[in-house]
């Protein structure tokens, strides 16, 4: 999964491709537990470009889009927000794969 490099390079994701930010960190065990199955979910929804989001790096991004839990899920299509899971708990391959499926 790409790292996002600027908020210039968010920016331009956002409004012109279908992508979804994955907000993480370094430090965050229930980031590491689904890491073994984001390849497979990144190819079965390949319509969309994931991108990983520092929490640390961009934690007034984080804000802005009132994502205060990780890992957390925030999609876009045409430039729109198309559907967000963000919370604090831990999640499963199942609840990243029925978010995705529900947008």
């Amino acid at each position: 999964m790409k790292k996002l490099q600027s908020l210039e390079q968010y920016n331009e994701l956002k409004d012109n491709r279908n992508v979804v930010f994955m907000f993480s960190a370094d430090w965050c065990p229930d980031c590491r537990v689904i890491e073994p199955v984001l390849p497979e979910i990144m190819e079965k929804f390949n319509e969309y470009t994931f991108i990983y989001v520092d929490r640390d790096e961009y934690i007034d991004l984080c804000a802005d889009l009132s994502v205060f839990g990780i890992p957390s899920f925030v999609a876009f299509k045409n430039g729109q927000e198309a559907g967000r899971f963000v919370s604090k708990d831990r999640k499963t391959q199942e609840e990243i794969e029925q978010f995705l499926t529900s947008l």
